[in-house]
């Protein structure tokens, strides 16, 4: 299989707001994630989900100590994550995994998230709970079609596999395919030259982004990007594959268009890239 380039920046306009609309329009966004010491991961997904386009956002803490302390997104909702919380907010999407760390409180979240009806983004730890547990993979399996995203790193993706991070990088593409076939899931395989792959898709690679991008938090964007977008394509005709595409490569394009405003490629910052999202949105 030879995977197509990726090129989506056409469906931005699909994005744009009529005089009518309100938050509603641009969906509801759940992140759950923020265990004791990596609150930081789901404050820069939720930060990214606002500045991308969601109508309004949601945390969700694993530790919640860190509510009381990460006040200054005053427009960002903030809680302590607790079983139930999903049919009580009713989110358009869930995204899951962004310093959930591998708790039970973790794990039970996980499963809530796995078992609704929102559109889902999974990423970081919340990838490494369904590699160790069966159970977790066959609620991901039951997922209606095109209703998942996972975003793994090589190293996650090896876990999903059993393989080695060396053989997931030695055939992206071959580990993409076989990522997909486990996981009957709209797949994300992060690195350079990221793969975009899903059911009776075609395989999509992004040649934006530069080593910039090569810095914690990044992914955390990426899946507050992902979630935003899909929740925006509820009501903007985008479906979930293309959603997914979309905010992959606004999310390298950001990256490319501060390198070339001379920021980085050394100490640019996963803040500074879902700023420029904003920007490339809203470009007519």
């Amino acid at each position: 299989m030879t995977a197509q380039i990726l090129s989506t920046f056409h469906l931005i306009p699909r994005l744009q707001r009529q005089a009518h609309e309100h938050k509603g329009h641009a969906g509801k966004v759940l992140i759950i994630g923020g265990a004791p010491g990596m609150a930081g991961a789901a404050l820069l997904a939720g930060r990214a989900a606002l500045h991308a386009g969601a109508g309004w956002v949601i945390l969700g803490f694993i530790d919640e100590r860190a509510v009381s302390v990460l006040s200054d997104q005053p427009e960002l909702m903030l809680r302590t994550a607790q079983v139930g919380d999903i049919a009580q907010i009713q989110p358009d999407v869930i995204a899951i995994g962004p310093g959930l760390g591998q708790g039970d409180l973790a794990k039970r979240l996980l499963l809530e998230s796995l078992r609704s009806t929102a559109l889902l983004v999974i990423d970081a730890d919340a990838i490494n709970l369904i590699a160790t547990d069966p159970h977790l993979l066959s609620q991901l399996k039951a997922r209606p079609s095109l209703s998942t995203v996972l975003t793994p790193h090589p190293g996650e993706a090896a876990n999903l596999l059993k393989e080695s991070t060396e053989q997931i990088q030695a055939d992206r593409e071959v580990a993409a395919q076989k990522l997909v076939e486990l996981t009957q899931s709209i797949v994300v395989l992060k690195g350079h030259h990221t793969l975009v792959y899903a059911p009776d898709q075609v395989m999509q690679e992004c040649h934006r982004g530069n080593p910039g991008m090569g810095v914690g938090g990044m992914g955390d964007v990426l899946t507050g990007i992902t979630a935003a977008i899909l929740a925006q394509g509820i009501r903007h005709n985008l479906n979930a594959y293309e959603a997914t595409c979309l905010a992959v490569e606004l999310h390298s394009g950001a990256a490319d268009n501060l390198l070339n405003q001379g920021v980085g490629p050394i100490g640019m910052t996963p803040s500074e890239v879902l700023l420029e999202v904003r920007n490339l949105i809203n470009i007519k």
